[in-house]
């Protein structure tokens, strides 16, 4: 599988944020990655263009249960909105220009915020299956990072972003968990929150694993999303991080570990998933209901 340049990534991230502009008359702020169980949340887009991302220029092709694989651009509350149903990982063979590269043509399709969300398993005992969490920050264990290569500044999509040595200070904002918890909370259930640790996959961890992930600090474990925030923040994009909890991780429970336990729990909490974002989507825009 053949990894382009930095350069003809632009070219190619500017190619597929045309193609999808062109399918609809909404001009996306608010970018939205579903990750595995949660992509029902698509279907409460309002007047969507649904564009499969094979039909798309460049863009990675989804090969996991639970990644439908399409581009839904529409509304949620009037706020214009790109959903992507499902992502790409690494362990699917996928470089990191290519797990990163639907983020990169977000920014170009004017996002500006991005919410991402994932399963993952839980570390701390209090965070159960079901749960879903807000992502305070995170610890990169997948051995790379996704701004590795020749630094392309024309990726820029707010003023001093692009830079070669960029912040990850703020990684997650406190801003939009602040907003995303008051939601929570008027909607009668508590959010936690934790910090998210990526490692490569595919294989789930070992209970060894989980015990030195916990003495680093981490609450959560997973195999996608923080390459997708190092890329939002290399962009200038803020970024909100929900994090299903859909099974305890190795040796915090004697079960075992499966897909199918992932799927279940998007399903079983399908309905409070979609009513946070439903919520959350026009306070973050602060009302802005412009296409």
């Amino acid at each position: 599988m053949l990894k382009p340049s930095m350069n003809s990534s632009y070219d190619h991230a500017r190619e597929a944020a045309d193609f999808l502009l062109s399918r609809t008359p909404h001009r996306p702020r608010i970018g939205i990655v579903l990750g595995s169980g949660l992509g029902d949340f698509a279907s409460q887009v309002q007047d969507p263009a649904t564009v499969p991302y094979s039909g798309t220029p460049h863009f990675p092709q989804s090969t996991v249960e639970g990644h439908s694989g399409r581009m839904v651009l529409g509304t949620i509350a009037g706020v214009p909105v790109a959903v992507m149903q499902g992502r790409v990982h690494a362990y699917e063979g996928y470089g990191m220009d290519q797990v990163t590269f639907p983020t990169r043509v977000l920014g170009l399709l004017g996002v500006q915020t991005l919410i991402v969300t994932n399963a993952s398993g839980g570390i701390r005992p209090d965070l159960t299956n079901g749960m879903v969490v807000g992502i305070s920050d995170h610890i990169n264990l997948t051995g790379t990072n996704a701004a590795l290569g020749p630094n392309e500044p024309r990726f820029a999509v707010q003023a001093g972003s692009g830079q070669r040595f960029f912040d990850m200070t703020a990684a997650y904002s406190s801003r939009l968990l602040g907003l995303a918890q008051k939601t929570a909370s008027e909607q009668d259930w508590a959010m936690s929150t934790g910090v998210y640790l990526a490692v490569l996959g595919p294989s789930y961890e070992t209970p060894a694993e989980i015990r030195a992930f916990r003495t680093l600090g981490a609450d959560l474990v997973g195999m996608s999303t923080v390459h997708e925030v190092i890329v939002a923040r290399h962009m200038g994009m803020e970024v909100l991080g929900l994090s299903l909890v859909t099974n305890a991780a190795a040796g915090v429970s004697n079960q075992s570990i499966d897909h199918a336990e992932v799927m279940e729990t998007g399903v079983r909490v399908a309905e409070r998933f979609s009513a946070l974002l439903q919520a959350v989507v026009p306070r973050i825009a602060g009302g802005t209901t412009s296409a």
